[in-house]
């Protein structure tokens, strides 16, 4: 029986919400929309995710009004192997990112066991109505062939150096010495093949088979960490969400070992103890309010405030032990993020990474592998200085807002460090200031990098004077994908794709 009139998806690519929205229409629920926009995302939006690398989804089940919280995000490898670091192929290439050069650690020892593949089909086993040949077809197709869009066009450009890094690289990406750019076909028959297997064998060879035994074997050959025991004992952890009550409310985000969502609860922890704001969005009270709180935040996470426990310490006013505070292994860079909600009541929330890629391709698969353990962000206390099989931290935080047990808001953010600023500014915007959800998600945002304001353009020459006052600002000419990729869905109602990073809504 239908709880609302029509299903929704946000995502970043019209690809992936037109799939999602596909499944809806034949029948399937949120999570087999869910599941077949991951498969699709992973083909269509290749330089940001892929089958190889990991994620999260936090999702609500009409049915069985439960709340889950699905961590399928990368592990440390090297189980059963012993190899030197001098004997580890992971050497910096350098990206320029808007005129400024980065360099990122790929090769096969960049490699961290992978959870994107075991999480979509442990995901579609526990919700899903539907088979998983079903939800996997449109994916295949687009394996097969599709169109590069702009914003995939702009990725590919900046990761040219990581994409045909080897010759299979090569072989999809610049065949014939022309390399892929917008509008351009790309065709990768072995996905489309490797699907039918998965279809088929749900995943078993990737983790267990002939796919596991040839990584394993390549790893071995050619200085990579990854192995077949790393593969066979991989696990998707199914895990409580942190709860975090703001404004009558109550997010439900992501826990540990993670550390995004306890990062986000630290930001509306403090925008409630400082109360209501009684101007509008935008006036310079509130912009300058908002900085406040950025700084503070980054303040308190430098204490060691990192975990749910010591976010209710710290906001219960107890006292706050840093002594013995684990350095947080965390990834923050290139992801992409879809928001469903469907017309029974089931809601979805997954953000999901392959990095920048590793330039490694699984053999027979078609599929980068993510480039995690070349992360120096994650890896505070050196590269490769965790013991093997640890499921490493992340900064991807899917959300739900709930209120008077109603799912109000699905949502999350690709976008770095700055996912937690941009998903905290936009739902502030809709629940304290009750702006509609796509004015919000469009609205410009502010990021307090360390030492200096970033800013987007967009607020009133008022606000920016005063906090010109307060602070270094950095003005940017126009919105950017750096301040992050919000795309969120109000069940029933509405739904918005950030146009910093394509966003495309569907409704059925």
């Amino acid at each position: 029986m239908s709880k609302y009139e029509k299903s929704i998806v946000a995502s970043g690519h019209k690809l992936v919400s037109q799939t999602a929205a596909e499944i809806l229409k034949e029948g399937g629920n949120a999570f087999d929309a869910m599941v077949a926009a991951g498969f699709t995302s992973a083909v269509v939006e290749s330089a940001l995710t892929s089958l190889g690398g990991g994620g999260f989804l936090i999702g609500h089940s009409e049915s069985s009004g439960q709340n889950l919280f699905f961590d399928f995000f990368v592990d440390t490898p090297g189980l059963g192997r012993e190899i030197s670091l001098e004997d580890t192929d992971f050497f910096p290439i350098t990206v320029n990112f808007l005129g400024s050069d980065q360099d990122f650690n790929i090769g096969l020892g960049a490699v961290a066991v992978p959870g994107t593949l075991k999480g979509l089909i442990h995901i579609q086993k526990r919700l899903g109505r539907m088979s998983l040949g079903e939800v996997l077809q449109p994916a295949r197709k687009f394996a097969v062939s599709h169109p590069i869009n702009e914003q995939q066009g702009v990725f590919l450009k900046l990761l040219y150096p990581i994409m045909t890094l080897k010759a299979l690289g090569r072989e999809l990406y610049e065949p014939g010495g022309k390399y892929k750019q917008q509008g351009d076909a790309l065709k990768n028959s072995y996905c489309a093949e490797f699907l039918d297997l998965v279809a088929n064998d749900q995943g078993e060879s990737f983790y267990h088979g002939e796919v596991a035994a040839a990584i394993d074997r390549e790893m071995r050959e050619g200085g990579g960490w990854l192995t077949r025991e790393d593969l066979a004992n991989y696990q998707v952890h199914e895990r409580a969400p942190l709860k975090i009550p703001y404004r009558g409310c109550e997010l439900l985000t992501s826990p540990e070992p993670s550390v995004g969502g306890t990062l986000i609860g630290l930001s509306i922890g403090l925008l409630q103890k400082a109360g209501p704001y009684s101007g509008e969005w935008g006036d310079a009270g509130q912009v300058l309010r908002t900085v406040t709180l950025m700084r503070e935040v980054e303040k308190i996470r430098a204490l060691g405030v990192t975990t749910p426990a010591q976010l209710q310490a710290f906001m219960g006013n107890e006292e706050v032990s840093t002594g013995s505070v684990e350095k947080i292994r965390m990834f923050s860079r290139g992801t992409t993020h879809i928001s469903i909600a469907d017309k029974f009541g089931n809601c979805a929330a997954m953000t999901f990474s392959n990095g920048e890629g590793s330039g490694y391709f699984a053999p027979g698969t078609g599929i980068m592998m993510n480039n995690m353990m070349g992360e120096d962000d994650l890896h505070p206390d050196g590269f490769y200085s965790s013991p093997s099989g640890l499921r490493v931290g992340s900064m991807m935080s899917p959300s739900l807002l709930v209120k008077d047990d109603e799912i109000r808001l699905v949502i999350g953010s690709g976008g770095s460090k700055r996912i937690r600023t941009a998903v905290s500014q936009v739902m502030s915007q809709v629940v304290d200031f009750k702006r509609p959800l796509k004015t919000a998600v469009e609205a410009p945002r502010l990021y307090w990098d360390g030492e200096i304001l970033q800013v987007e353009p967009g607020f009133s020459e008022v606000a920016l004077k005063e906090l010109k006052r307060q602070v270094k600002i950095n003005l940017w000419e126009k919105k950017d994908v750096y301040f992050g990729g919000v795309h969120a869905v109000i069940p029933g109602k509405c739904g918005a794709g950030d146009s910093r990073r394509g966003g495309c809504v569907e409704e059925v």
